[in-house]
């Protein structure tokens, strides 16, 4: 027993100790650099590594942005296109013909013939960029004001104009980013391929193995990919010889230094201590509290009636449960909360002048009162069509109040019958019995609204009650509500002019008084990223805007759970977990992955690395010094998560499928030849 104090007693103080080591940095922000800033000084300091301007260029013309918000590359001299399973799921199901089932059994197109044409998707290649923040800054300057945002508006226009002129940039998709809040500015163009034909998807069980348990861990074993391919205007193959990624047969071993070119979608690193700690205490608690509510009901839903909707439906959510789950659990973690205190003091403490977080997190305190109704009571359909009904009447009411014309009051009516029409069915109920649900849980205890609404029953009981007596649930009966004075109305007693007069005035109260402190939330907002700007300079990438970066990283495991996750999986473990759970889904293999070859099971499958990443870099290529693939971005680990806010290199990791994973399952599972040998002529 004393040794087993003692060992507890020395865990301790490593953990301890541990946790002291961590201390704020830079790499806090992440290490998302744009091409335009590429981390020369740093990839030659960190890794000896300094490659030329060349290589940057081969590189971003390598990288594609596809349509439904993921990343992409091509990966052949004939328009080949890798992405993600998951990125192309809903786009692949509109190739699929009368009696196929493109999710259960996959697709492989034997010959360029059979490629298939899907409408709607398209990939934009990032060709041509340029700084342009010198001509910003000399087309605003003198300019401030109320009118600066339009004035701002004009010069980005202009500078497009002018861009697009030019002929390296005619033809092109021009976009022009802030960056640092205005500190800089980049213009982009983007080249557009259209006529994209489905060559090869796995089926979602292996592709999506593991399901929702799986989904942000790691060990890990999907084979997560899918290949498409572009053509030209003649109906050709496109010629991306210039512009391709070579597959690596060998894939990444453990300490390469790899890069991840793609597209991450949005981050949030330079929100203040006190925005952070709104999102804690209001944002996220709440968004997940619905986002739960609403997968339970989903599920149910679809354990009695099954369909690929729902299931997609599931995923999403549920992946965005997962998601926020791991943010808050990282901004209720001391250490990396305490990193984010860190960082901001010692910018602070630099700073002269007006004290802008002192200033914002006024603006924060006003808010407070109100953050439940703008996040509760917002007028979205998600919340289910009597909410939105229940907006409605209360707008009526205020119209009719304030002695509106009967043209305008007709309209709201108008409104109103065409919501009645769609309220009282399973679906609507469900919502808005999730809605009081929430109210109930979420109110701030010094508001009596909820509990006189309820009086004393749950709110599924209250719902019940609802549609059993309120004239709004049978018929036209409610018509003879507006025909009476603004006096008479506010007396009715139907429980849904009762919930809307009581709740909705609530909201408008929350959306006045954010909308009112907005433009100064975001002028400080900007003041405080250019004072982050002012001490670090490019040192510090900016926050993730869904256009092209380059992340450096490490292939190398960590620490969780009380032991290692090993740099990488193989096919082997992948089995194992099949056989461990009995061959039940999620962990179901589909039929071609019986009796495997020997040779297969030994193959890497999933491997992770330090790069970073958040969502959007889905489908994104993983790259060595070579430009060469050894891995397909799909994941990142359960750590990852608060990478919203903040880097953390200790246990932050992306999760790929290993290049030689991709290539074993298209020889030994597929037996896909021609695009084997198109991906490595020499196999």
């Amino acid at each position: 027993m004393k040794r087993i104090l003692l060992i507890f007693g020395v865990l301790i103080i490593a953990i301890s100790t541990m946790t002291a080591q961590q201390k704020a940095g830079p790499h806090d922000f992440g290490r998302m650099w744009t091409f335009e800033n590429p981390p020369k000084a740093w990839l030659s300091k960190a890794y000896n590594f300094t490659p030329e301007d060349s290589w940057y260029d081969e590189v971003r013309k390598s990288a594609l942005r596809m349509s439904t918000g993921c990343s992409a590359s091509f990966v052949s001299p004939n328009g080949l296109i890798m992405t993600n399973h998951h990125c192309s799921r809903d786009a692949a199901l509109k190739a699929q013909k009368e009696g196929e089932d493109i999710m259960t059994d996959g697709y492989f197109a034997s010959t360029k013939e059979d490629e298939r044409k899907v409408p709607g998707v398209f990939f934009e290649q990032l060709l041509m960029l340029a700084d342009v923040t010198g001509e910003v800054n000399a087309l605003m300057e003198n300019v401030s004001g109320e009118n600066f945002e339009s004035k701002l508006s004009d010069a980005l226009a202009s500078i497009k104009s002018n861009y697009a002129k030019l002929d390296a940039w005619k033809n092109l998709r021009l976009q022009i980013v802030k960056y640092y809040s205005g500190v800089k500015y980049s213009i982009y163009g983007y080249k557009k391929y259209s006529d994209i034909r489905l060559v090869a998807i796995p089926e979602t069980d292996i592709a999506f193995y593991g399901g929702d348990a799986d989904n942000f861990t790691f060990p890990r074993y999907d084979v997560d990919f899918t290949f498409w391919r572009a053509y030209d205007e003649d109906g050709k193959p496109v010629n991306s010889s210039d512009n391709y990624f070579k597959f690596s047969p060998n894939g990444a071993d453990e300490g390469d230094l790899v890069f991840v070119v793609g597209n991450p979608g949005n981050t949030e690193r330079y929100r203040t201590v006190d925005q952070l700690k709104w999102d804690r205490k209001y944002r996220y608690p709440m968004t997940l509290d619905f986002l739960r509510k609403m997968i339970a009901h989903l599920q149910e839903d679809y354990d009695k009636n099954p369909s690929d909707e729902k299931m997609n439906m599931i995923f999403g959510m549920a992946n965005g449960e997962k998601a926020y789950s791991g943010i808050l659990k990282g901004l209720e973690n001391p250490d990396l909360f305490g990193r984010k205190v860190e960082i901001e003091n010692l910018v602070r403490s630099n700073h002269k002048g007006e004290d802008y977080w002192a200033e914002l997190k006024s603006e924060y305190d006003k808010l407070a009162p109100h953050s439940w109704a703008i996040i509760l009571l917002s007028p979205n359909p998600m919340r289910g069509n009597t909410m939105m009904l229940m907006h409605s009447i209360a707008k009526y009411y205020e119209s009719l109040k304030a002695g509106e014309s009967e043209d305008d009051l007709e309209d709201i009516v108008d409104q109103i019958e065409f919501s009645v029409n769609t309220i009282g069915d399973k679906e609507d109920l469900f919502n808005l019995t999730m809605s009081m649900d929430l109210l109930n849980s979420h109110i701030p205890s010094d508001n009596n609204s909820i509990k006189e609404l309820l009086n004393g029953l749950t709110p599924r009981q209250y719902v019940d009650r609802m549609v059993k007596t309120s004239k709004f649930f049978k018929g036209d009966k409610w018509k003879k509500y507006f025909k009476m004075d603004a006096d008479n109305f506010a007396k009715q007693k139907d429980m849904l002019i009762v919930a809307s007069l009581k709740l909705i005035p609530q909201y408008n109260n929350a959306a006045k008084a954010f909308g009112t402190s907005a433009a100064k939330r975001k002028e400080l907002e900007g003041k405080i990223v250019q004072e982050y700007f002012k001490y670090f300079g490019t040192d510090l990438p900016p926050d993730a805007t869904f256009t092209l970066r380059i992340s450096d990283g490490i292939v190398k495991g960590y620490d969780y759970n009380g032991t290692k996750a090993p740099y990488k999986t193989t096919f082997y473990g992948m089995y194992d977990r099949n056989y461990s759970f009995d061959n039940k889904y999620p962990w179901r293999l589909p039929y071609r992955y019986e009796n495997p070859p020997m040779e297969l099971l030994k193959q890497p499958l999933d491997f992770v690395s330090t790069n970073d990443i958040i969502g959007g870099n889905s489908g994104s290529a993983i790259i060595n010094k070579n430009k060469e693939v050894v891995g397909l971005i799909f994941d990142g680990n359960i750590e990852s998560l608060p990478g919203n806010f903040i880097y953390d290199e200790q246990y932050n990791r992306s999760v790929s499928v290993h290049s030689s994973g991709i290539l074993s399952a298209l020889k030994y599972i597929y037996h896909a030849k021609n695009l084997l040998y198109e991906l490595v002529p020499s196999k």
